[in-house]
């Protein structure tokens, strides 16, 4: 019997996301909040499907590149609900169109704006804690004389041999660069620090740990450090996590 792949960690985590959102739909048109239980089933749970799913896909569209830089759990939270408010407001005014009827006009579009930045930061808080809690897989035993074996056991057959380049946390996912390319794995980032705390590297931040032979330049300007990789790639280093570095005699 042929085997069956397992789908990859970000189309889990996508079809997780709209599960997550769709739920959340139908728990908002069985209560009916801002006037909506004055309509019928069918509307309410048209109208906040349309809601909850579009806005969590905006949402998450708008997360992905904003947990890059800031990781800090609060200040994610506040930067995404307050850049997602403007586009699902207006999301949500088209939904009033379509569904109640309400006349489409700039007062009518803008008027629901602060609901919708109330419920958006509730339902993102909601997700960065479901995320933050999800369990994650061990890694497997690693073959003796590799440094950084054990971790590597996490990566498909295609990188398990390649050339390890950085990690970088994404949530309980980890992003592992390689001379192979990317790839998405289910992690915590201490379990990864912890499996390669024998490997050649530097922890340069919260989010990212850095192989040594990897690194081309490292800067340091007005307080903030940064490392240019030899792939090209631009790795944040803070203050807290310079000092090895320093001893290493990058700067």
């Amino acid at each position: 019997m042929p085997r069956v792949e397992a789908p990859a960690p970000w189309l889990r985590r996508a079809a997780a996301d709209v599960a997550l959102w769709t739920a959340i739909g139908v728990v908002m048109a069985l209560l009916g909040p801002f006037g909506t239980s004055e309509r019928t089933l069918v509307e309410r749970l048209t109208y906040w499907l349309i809601c909850m799913v579009g806005g969590g896909m905006i949402g998450i569209a708008i997360d992905a590149p904003v947990r890059r830089v800031l990781p800090h759990f609060w200040a994610r939270l506040a930067a995404v609900s307050v850049a997602m408010t403007p586009p699902v407001t207006v999301l949500v005014g088209f939904a009033n169109h379509w569904v109640v009827g309400m006349r489409l006009g700039w007062g009518n579009l803008l008027q629901p704006w602060f609901q919708v930045f109330v419920v958006c930061v509730v339902v993102m808080l909601f997700r960065q804690l479901v995320w933050s809690r999800a369990p994650v897989v061990a890694a497997p035993p690693a073959p003796a004389g590799d440094p950084a074996g054990t971790f590597r056991q996490r990566l498909s057959a295609k990188r398990r041999a390649a050339g390890l380049i950085a990690v970088e946390a994404e949530d309980h996912y980890l992003r592992v660069h390689t001379d192979a390319g990317e790839e998405l794995i289910t992690a915590r980032f201490g379990d990864a620090l912890a499996e390669l705390a024998a490997a050649p590297g530097f922890r340069t931040h919260r989010s990212w740990w850095v192989a040594a032979d990897a690194i081309d330049e490292v800067r340091w300007r007005r307080g903030r450090g940064e490392a240019k990789l030899k792939c090209g790639l631009v790795v944040p280093i803070s203050r807290s996590n310079a000092a090895p570095l320093k001893a290493a005699g990058w700067f």
